[in-house]
């Protein structure tokens, strides 16, 4: 009866039912759990899904060892001041409500700051304020509610991970009983009469019905809790027609077997769940390989500068970084790894870890974690351990940074999933009564083969495997997405923005002259000093040219997105940066590029840089002009518009003295204008552009530009391959539509031979998983073919 079950968790009450506001509870802990709910305003909870919870445990000093420190601070994914991060594994995570409730554990709990839910892998990621409450109180807020977490301290240790073998297991036990079931079948097979065979025939059908039971029960049960679990959401997902045809041979086999009716159909259940394993552990591998590449072979193409034992300063690959090197951080600079300050002090920005922008002042002998970004001058830090790939991918793939992209792909395939059992069902339901009236011998046969050969998974696989390939050949391009999303983007491109120094540009190559009253040694060093604080293309272009003058120390620095530099130094000030924020007053404009200097409000100079544009530019901008609008964005003067035009298309639009916020406006008014906007630029004055349009990508040539605000990093040896890498992101897509008619076309075909009764349940098991193989062996293929043309 509906008044037994626990509206909590959904489990019948016994005679000691427990009732509150009219509700039936079957134990204290889930009458606890709906009252803390109730207490904070978190009864929608019990909206998403009927009787969600589980059953809080009884955990009484279970987790008395988290209060070690040192064993928590090997759990903790961040801990700094009073904030600290921990990632726990739930393992009832399972629906929409417990994301919700999980995703909504500060309204419980004021101290927990924010909290992610990793649904695919049944993680939540916690931020809470540590001066108030503990690991193991978060660890127990989270079971009283019944989402106990399991800590196992082997998975936290450097390079280990626990490896789940349970697919590997049952394919296993599948493919051995279903050799000795095909084995023990071969007499009804070819209906041998001879005398001693026949006397074991019942034997053999026993020992057929004792191979099938691990079959059914052990190596096939994910499909029957997946089914549970759907139906009991309301939802029918593609396992509950596998369950049914598996439940259907086994109880039509076992009747048979029992009343001595016949050999049933055992060999065809063992031969299907045997080839549905396959398929699932061929697409398992595929997908750990993909998510291997991408995560450990594919690295970031960002540049950090390393000091040398001689103080020199050099541009190392950040997978190059080793435990003990020292390495520079400049303004707005990412730091890739753990790390201790060894300069005097630091100001750090970890919202790229928490979520929070509150600045955190260190000093020296401090320790500092990776995913923080130095927000005044430079510092210098010495490694405590080498770069962590997987979590550099983690933090730029947070939610916290996700732009409201969706994908149009995942949408079709939801929407195909969702209807497509409900088909399979109404087809197998209607074929079963067509045959019981046409030919009730091929009824259990067309039953099970139409349930089983109808399979959205080619469709469900095409785009997760297509784009994650394409993910993973672009990292070896040095071209590196944040995610799937991004290829399907760049493939809509309509139009496309470039800001000019340091994109178009190249600092390897430019000229510098001043122009202007020299500076004394002691004015120089304070200027190379306050260059190489700053990020900036045309700051490192002019820091590299100092590199034989001596350095100074720095007192205050401050730098002006899109201005300057502002520095003391003892009692000397100097400003750096453009015309107008120098001699603060607008002065005629310049026709060239140039760097302005002002020691003590005096005017000085400027250096005059002779920009030298990108190898291939011409040929680039010719390719993007056939398909895409095109546009440059600077923050410089007018002076290189005469050899921009005739360098570039002549359709190319041309802004100059943008200042930031002028660029992101520009990308806001071509969206409005119905254009999928791709900006390019060096991520430092155009973070902003780069954020608003639909696809940001940063250029790095030597610059740690690892933002959360940009979808791609290009390495600038590529500069000249961005058409290229549109074009094969068009192609992706245009794979994934193939695949989608290829399996069209074979349920179609599938169904047309099962509903007709000419398919076997047991080749409907074969036919199935290859379809799957099938589509990842064609968009692998595919994909590699487009990766091989890119250069």
């Amino acid at each position: 009866m509906e008044n037994t079950i626990c509206f909590h968790c959904g489990n019948e009450c016994d005679t000691k039912k427990i009732t509150v506001d009219d509700k039936f509870f079957c134990c204290n802990g889930c009458r606890t759990v709906y009252e803390i709910f109730s207490e904070n305003d978190l009864t929608c909870y019990y909206d998403f899904q009927n009787s969600p919870g589980a059953i809080p445990k009884e955990i009484q000093g279970k987790y008395d060892f988290l209060d070690n420190q040192t064993i928590a601070e090997k759990l903790l994914e961040f801990s700094d001041g009073n904030v600290q991060v921990v990632n726990l594994y739930i393992p009832h995570i399972h629906c929409s409500s417990c994301i919700w409730v999980l995703e909504n554990l500060h309204k419980l709990q004021q101290h927990v700051v924010s909290s992610q839910v990793n649904f695919p892998q049944k993680t939540v990621r916690i931020t809470y304020n540590s001066d108030n409450i503990s690991l193991k109180e978060v660890v127990l807020l989270l079971s009283s509610i019944g989402y106990e977490p399991y800590i196992s301290l082997e998975d936290y240790e450097l390079g280990k991970k626990k490896v789940d073998r349970s697919l590997l297991y049952k394919l296993g036990i599948a493919g051995f009983a279903f050799g000795n079931v095909m084995f023990l079948s071969f007499p009804e097979y070819f209906e041998v009469s001879e005398y001693w065979l026949d006397q074991y025939k019942g034997l053999f059908r026993l020992l057929m019905f004792f191979f099938s039971l691990p079959v059914v029960f052990y190596a096939a049960k994910d499909y029957f809790i997946s089914a549970y679990k759907g139906l009991r959401s309301g939802i029918l997902n593609i396992d509950v027609p596998i369950a049914l045809g598996i439940s259907v041979l086994f109880i039509r086999s076992t009747v048979e077997i029992a009343f001595n009716l016949g050999a049933g159909f055992l060999d065809s259940l063992t031969g299907l769940v045997f080839f549905l394993l396959l398929g699932k552990f061929f697409q398992q591998k595929t997908y750990n390989f993909l998510s291997f590449e991408r995560d450990y072979k594919s690295y970031f193409p960002i540049a950090v500068t390393k000091i040398m034992p001689d103080k020199t300063e050099e541009n190392i690959q950040i997978y190059d970084v080793k435990k003990g090197d020292r390495l520079l951080i400049r303004n707005q600079e990412l730091i890739p790894v753990d790390g201790i300050l060894i300069s005097n002090q630091g100001q750090i920005d970890y919202s790229f870890v928490t979520g929070e922008a509150v600045p955190v002042l260190k000093k020296s002998g401090d320790k500092l974690f990776a995913g923080g970004k130095q927000l005044a001058g430079s510092i210098e830090m010495e490694v405590l351990a080498s770069v962590s790939q997987s979590y550099l991918t983690q933090l730029w793939s947070n939610d916290v940074f996700q732009k409201d992209k969706h994908s149009s792909f995942k949408t079709l395939t939801d929407k195909i999933s969702k209807n497509f059992t409900i088909v399979v069902l109404s087809i197998a339901f209607l074929t079963t009564i067509f045959w019981l009236y046409y030919d009730s011998s091929k009824v259990l046969n067309v039953f099970t083969s139409v349930l089983i050969i109808a399979c959205p998974c080619a469709i469900a696989l095409a785009a997760p495997f297509t784009l994650g390939n394409i993910l993973r050949i672009f990292g070896k391009k040095k071209f590196y997405l944040k995610n799937t999303t991004v290829v399907e983007q760049l493939a809509v491109i309509s139009s496309v923005v470039f800001d000019k120094t340091g994109t178009l540009t190249t600092n390897k190559e430019s000229t510098i002259v001043y122009e202007g009253t020299s500076l004394d040694a002691t004015e120089t060093s304070i200027l190379k000093s306050s260059l190489r604080a700053s990020n900036h293309p045309l700051s490192r272009m002019l820091y590299a040219s100092l590199a034989d003058e001596k350095m100074a120390t720095i007192d205050k620095y401050q730098e002006h997105a899109g201005k300057g530099i502002e520095v003391n130094s003892g009692q000397t000030k100097i400003k750096i940066g453009s015309s107008s924020f120098v001699k603060e007053a607008n002065e005629q404009v310049n026709l060239d590029t140039s760097v302005h200097i002002s020691v003590n409000n005096e005017y000085k100079g400027k250096y005059v840089f002779k920009n030298a544009y990108r190898e291939g530019i011409t040929d680039l901008f010719d390719s993007l002009s056939k398909k895409y609008d095109l546009s440059v964005v600077s923050g410089d003067n007018k002076g290189e518009r005469k050899f921009l035009e005739t360098l570039l298309p002549k359709q190319t639009t041309f802004l100059f003295n943008q200042k930031p916020q002028d660029k992101l406006e520009y990308v806001q008014k071509l969206q409005e204008n119905n254009k999928n906007v791709l900006m390019i630029g060096d991520g430092l004055n155009d973070a902003g552009a780069l954020a608003q349009s639909n696809v940001g990508v940063a250029i790095s040539e030597d610059v740690n530009v690892f933002l959360p605000a940009c979808d791609a990093i290009l390495d600038a040896s590529k500069f000249g391959q961005i058409y290229n890498y549109m074009i094969a992101s068009k192609k992706a897509v245009q794979i994934i539509k193939y695949c989608f008619l290829l399996s069209l076309i074979y349920n179609v075909v599938g169904l047309y031979f099962a509903v007709t009764g000419q398919l076997k349940p047991v080749i409907a098991a074969i036919l199935m998983p290859l379809s799957s193989i099938s589509i990842v062996v064609f968009t692998t293929i595919a994909t590699n073919i487009i990766g091989k043309k890119l250069k």
